[in-house]
């Protein structure tokens, strides 16, 4: 199922003729495997490897009056073969050419997006580093906290989406695994040398035990590790939503010339691209819990899980191809604004610097709720007050004054703190 969403490479996936294509290479690689061990003779895989194709017209015609789709598929090949045609799916089933077909498909699948999220760090980390030392205030439960730096929050940023490399890595080792086992896994009448061949060849490990199917776990935890990409993705569209509030406007997604924000309100620029994100990534959650529901099948295997498969794999994987190309481009053409993340830092009038002198109260003598009470007591007044710096509420307080010295409480209000180990922190996320 290709979306709109599909780019090239991607949606070159999972087309039928891709599938197709597929379903061919497994069956004609099957027979020469078997002509390698001397099952059946190497002339007649040698007719198998050169006569062998489809029409795909034709394969839908037979599939309109089979009802089944590798049936369909396997009587036209033999249409073109000729007498070889004979050995071809010889001691296979449906399932050993679905399911190492979608081995692949899911391996490709995984290297492309591998490829967007190594694209996608390359680009955070060279924004990143730009406004490593670029203050902005911190939120915490969406009001301000203490200072941080626009970098930072881009590193951490990048760190995430080391991790999402990670996971996929792992995930594609998981799902690359093929079988040729036959009906129940048994491989009662196909040797297990064949299955290692064919799997081989294909880029895949042929699997050490299964049923009629490749085990389902295998599928959810790929479909799991695209819907916690999904999530990464949808953390700092929503990140990066809050930041272009129009009382905040800290950064803004680009607004290309000619661009329309509302039909109603012209002056609207609105994070479209953000939300789109946000949305598309409940889609991928879903279809993640779709796949843990495929995982318990009857006995052997029964065919719940095939027609979700047909639907999830491709459009979670076209999805996440979408969304990592979008965010890419969000962040690269992303503006930001210093000087408002300034304005922002100011609104409080240095009201981020409490923690600092609790903490300078307690270093010189002050219990700690003591200290506690008469920051607080400063800080509210502040907000009650009419401009006047948080500072100068310490510098008039008889308490902070007997224990810190007015040019000690105007070094402690100071960002030099907040920002000594920015450096230290980027090297350590590689950046």
């Amino acid at each position: 199922m290709i979306s709109r969403y599909s780019r090239p490479a991607m949606a070159a996936l999972w087309t039928e003729e891709a599938k197709l294509d597929l379903w061919l290479e497994i069956e004609v690689s099957a027979c020469e495997g078997m002509a390698a061990i001397g099952v059946i003779p190497k002339k007649d895989a040698a007719i198998i490897r050169k006569k062998a194709r489809y029409r795909i017209e034709e394969v839908r015609k037979n599939e309109e009056r089979t009802h089944h789709d590798v049936l369909a598929f396997l009587e036209e090949v033999a249409v073109h073969v000729g007498p070889a045609g004979r050995w071809i799916h010889q001691g296979l089933t449906s399932s050993d050419l679905l399911d190492t077909t979608i081995a692949v498909q899911c391996v490709r699948a995984a290297d492309i997006l591998l490829a967007d999220l190594k694209e996608l760090r390359t680009v955070v980390a060279k924004k990143a580093k730009k406004y490593q030392l670029t203050p902005m205030i911190g939120r915490s439960h969406g009001i301000h906290a203490e200072p941080v730096t626009y970098g930072l929050k881009l590193a951490l940023m990048y760190e995430e989406f080391g991790r999402s490399i990670d996971r996929l890595v792992e995930a594609r080792k998981q799902i690359a695994v093929g079988k040729l086992s036959g009906a129940v896994g048994t491989h009662a009448h196909l040797d297990p040398r064949v299955e290692t061949h064919v799997c081989k060849k294909l880029g895949l490990k042929a699997a050490n035990i299964s049923t009629q199917i490749i085990q389902r776990d295998r599928h959810a935890h790929f479909m799991s590790t695209l819907a916690l990409i999904a999530s990464s993705i949808d953390r700092w569209a929503t990140e990066f939503r809050h930041l272009q509030r129009t009382e905040v406007l800290e950064v803004e997604e680009y607004f290309s010339p000619g661009q329309k924000g509302s039909s109603a309100m012209p002056h609207k620029r609105n994070p479209i691209i953000g939300e789109r994100l946000s949305g598309l990534a409940r889609v991928i959650r879903g279809n993640a819990i779709a796949a843990m529901e495929n995982v318990p099948l009857w006995h052997e295997r029964d065919i719940s899980h095939s027609s979700a498969e047909r639907v999830i794999l491709p459009d979670s994987t076209v999805l996440l191809d979408y969304m990592l190309a979008k965010l890419i481009g969000l962040v690269d053409k992303q503006i930001v604004y210093p000087e408002n993340m300034q304005r922002n830092l100011d609104i409080t009038r240095g009201l981020y610097f409490s923690q600092s002198v609790l903490l300078a109260l307690t270093d010189h003598g002050m219990a700690r709720r003591t200290a506690y009470e008469v920051v607080q007591r400063n800080a509210m007044a502040c907000w009650r007050g009419e401009g006047k710096p948080f500072l100068n509420y310490l510098l008039e307080d008889a308490e902070v004054l007997k224990l810190i010295k007015p040019a000690e409480i105007k070094k402690i209000c100071s960002l030099d703190r907040h920002f000594r180990h920015v450096k230290g922190t980027f090297k350590k996320c590689g950046l």
